[in-house]
């Protein structure tokens, strides 16, 4: 019977091209879209010196834009935090009708555009909106086009991000080790804070970066309910695009400068999370 010689593998791409020309295409691809407009960035807030980069933020328009932005940040990421352990652990734990509803429901803010989340809550809470609107304004309280609004909007938008991360550590943590805390008669808030939240602890950080990232950047649903009232309604984001579109060239770039610093800060802080977290699933 004749030997049959076995099959040789096919060459993939990497082996046809080879990694050096792949290396270099993808270099070449980050520094188009990524680095070089990056430095641009940087370069146009301070070419032109310490000083008039510090005479172009230190306007009452930058301060409460800044100070707006955080706000909403502050609001948020606790409020999200907290809805996402909820949600992390009653997902993980429990199996039950509806559930993949649910985490599906979970993921919308994902899914959907952030100018049809700001849409649809001008909608629903708008003073001409078509359902709790005009029971909002009876009551003497006001949503869109204010700060809650924009705080509204940007718990919208930053719901899922606690919830996904923590989700995946508790299925991978199982529950062995919380029932055998509760065997051993330790009340429910001894086992969170001694044996579930130690185990999703890096889970839950990078979860709360993410949320505190997407946040202080979030332009699409803060620009429809926000109405962008300069001094009042008016987050970082928003003061960017403002000061670019009436030639404020340098308050513009120097206000964007600001938010990729807290990028970058954001992108260091997550790979020391991410190299935990591996070091952490190695042992």
């Amino acid at each position: 019977m004749p030997s049959v010689a076995p099959a040789r593998p096919s060459k993939g791409i990497a082996s046809f091209f080879g990694p050096p020309l792949l290396i270099t295409i993808a270099v070449v691809y980050l520094a188009l879209v990524l680095f070089v407009p990056a430095i641009a960035v940087f370069y146009e807030a301070f070419h032109k010196g310490i000083g008039e980069f510090l005479k172009a933020v230190g306007s009452p328009a930058f301060q409460s834009a800044v100070g707006l932005s955080l706000l909403a940040t502050g609001v948020s990421v606790p409020l999200n935090t907290i809805f996402g352990l909820c949600a992390a652990w009653v997902i993980a734990r429990n199996q039950f009708p509806g559930r993949s509803l649910l985490i599906s429901l979970l993921d919308l803010p994902f899914a959907i555009s952030p100018v049809v989340v700001g849409l649809m809550l001008v909608l629903l809470y708008g003073e001409n909106g078509v359902w709790f609107g005009p029971t909002i304004s009876s009551w003497g309280l006001k949503l869109i086009f204010s700060p809650p609004g924009i705080i509204l909007a940007t718990i919208v938008v930053t719901l899922p991000f606690v919830a996904r991360e923590v989700m995946p550590v508790l299925e991978d943590a199982g529950p062995a080790e919380e029932e055998a805390a509760k065997t051993l008669g330790a009340k429910d808030w001894q086992i969170f804070w001694r044996v579930t939240l130690p185990n999703i602890r890096w889970g839950l950080l990078y979860g709360v970066l993410l949320t505190n990232a997407r946040a202080l950047g979030e332009f699409g649903a803060v620009s429809v309910v926000s109405g962008s009232i300069v001094g009042k309604t008016q987050t970082l984001p928003l003061f960017v695009e403002e000061a670019y579109k009436n030639y404020e060239t340098q308050a513009a770039f120097g206000a964007a400068s600001i938010l990729a610093i807290l990028a970058v800060i954001t992108l260091i802080l997550k790979e020391i999370l991410e190299r935990r977290t591996a070091q952490r699933g190695g042992h």
